[in-house]
Parts: C-alpha cells; sequence; structure tokens
C-alpha cells in the first residue's frame, strides 16, 4: 500500500542564485563538502571552509589558493558575514548547531541529508554552458534525483550550450543597435524562435554552418567577423 500524501505538502519555490564574489561557508571537509564547494567555485562564490581535516581534492583547492581553509572545529563566529552557509559534516549534532547559527546570522542554509533544516535543497543539475536543467525531490531522493538528470543528458547534450552561446551573441547585437527598449522588445518578438535544423548542425559538429542558418532563421542577416 502506498504510503497516504500529506495534504499540506507545499513545494518548494525554484530560484537561480547568483553567487559570484558572494562569501559562502562550507562545515565539513569530506567527500559531501567536496561536491559542495566544487560547486560553489563554478558559480564564483567565495568560499571559506571550516574543517579540521580535508579530502586530497579539498587540499589541492585550499592550496591552490581557491578558497579559504581553517583548520578548526566549527565556531558560531564562522558565519558572520556570510550569504549560504553548507553543513555537510558527518555530525548531525555539528551540523545542527552550524545550521542554527547561520540562520541567526541572516544566511541561507543547506545542511545534507537533513530537509527540515534547510532554507534551500540543491538539485541534481545538468549544466551545458548558459543551459541548466535541474531535478528535484525536496531534498526526499537524491538518488532518484541523479537518475533523472542522467536521463536528461542523454536528451539534451553540449550543442545545446553552444546553441544558446550563438543566440546570446545575436540578442546582445540588436540590443547594441535597437534605439529603444520598446524597439527591443519589438525585434525580439519577431524573432521567429527555436531552430532544430541549427541545433542538428551543432551536433554533428558543423559549428560555422550552424551559426549562419541559425542567423537567417531569427532573421539576422550575416555573421561576426
Amino acid at each position: 500500500m502506498a504510503p497516504e500524501r500529506s495534504v499540506c505538502f507545499i513545494p518548494d519555490y525554484p530560484v537561480n542564485l547568483r553567487l559570484s564574489g558572494r562569501r559562502c561557508l562550507v562545515v565539513g571537509g569530506g567527500p559531501v563538502a567536496e561536491r559542495k564547494v566544487t560547486a560553489l567555485l563554478a558559480s564564483g562564490a567565495e568560499v571559506v571552509l571550516v574543517s579540521p581535516s580535508l579530502t586530497q581534492q579539498l587540499k589541492d583547492s585550499a592550496a591552490a589558493g581557491r578558497l579559504a581553509h581553517h583548520a578548526k572545529s566549527f565556531e558560531e563566529s564562522d558565519v558572520a558575514g556570510c550569504f549560504v552557509v553548507i553543513c555537510a559534516t558527518d555530525s548531525p549534532q555539528v551540523n545542527e548547531t552550524a545550521a542554527i547559527a547561520a540562520k541567526k546570522a541572516g544566511a541561507l542554509v543547506n545542511v545534507a541529508d537533513s530537509p527540515d533544516l534547510c532554507d534551500f535543497t540543491l538539485p541534481a543539475k545538468l549544466q551545458h554552458g548558459s543551459l541548466a536543467i535541474t531535478v528535484s525531490t525536496g531534498g526526499q531522493s537524491p538518488a532518484l534525483a541523479k537518475e533523472l538528470r542522467d536521463e536528461l543528458g542523454e536528451l539534451y547534450g553540449p550543442e545545446y550550450g553552444i546553441y544558446l552561446d550563438i543566440i546570446g551573441c545575436i540578442r546582445r547585437e540588436w540590443q547594441e543597435n535597437c534605439a529603444s527598449s520598446s524597439e527591443r522588445c519589438q525585434h525580439w518578438r519577431e524573432i521567429r524562435g527555436f531552430d532544430p535544423e541549427g541545433l542538428e548542425l551543432l551536433r554533428q559538429g558543423a559549428l560555422k554552418e550552424a551559426e549562419v542558418r541559425i542567423r537567417h532563421v531569427v532573421g539576422c542577416l550575416g555573421t561576426q567577423s
């Protein structure tokens, strides 16, 4: 018999945080913390790591100056000035203590394997350039989220990211050439949209041919020299 679903279920509000240059704290130095740090660094965050010990990859990142490492146990003062705090130790008590301190300081909090303590959960993400496809289970089953992400990865390859790069370039060009916001909006409405044949050319590796076709389809003449 399937478990009864709560009638008061409230879904998460999906949002993409811009972390470039923002101070983000990770408490913990194991494999889970390593995954969190990798994602934060990829987003341009200013990462601070608090843990007595680290994985080799985290040690290498600290040695290279990609993050700041404080080789000690968590203290409440560590959360000062942090926009995001991720609690990823193997101690539920330490994670909860850090989460409470972070919430008091006004930071957004994520606690590994403890959805009830989280202000946000981290979806499984497929990333190709500007394209991000995320799958969230609200923290209930990260394994299922990853499985679905991998299935999506078979459908949506890196050619989609290249396609977006071309569209983004075209859009910036006409934004620079249009005299007003109303003219830009009118121009964008006139664009005929998605070009599956251009995408197929990208999938085949024909980058120049794809750009010429995509520019033609969206009504823009010529290519950048």
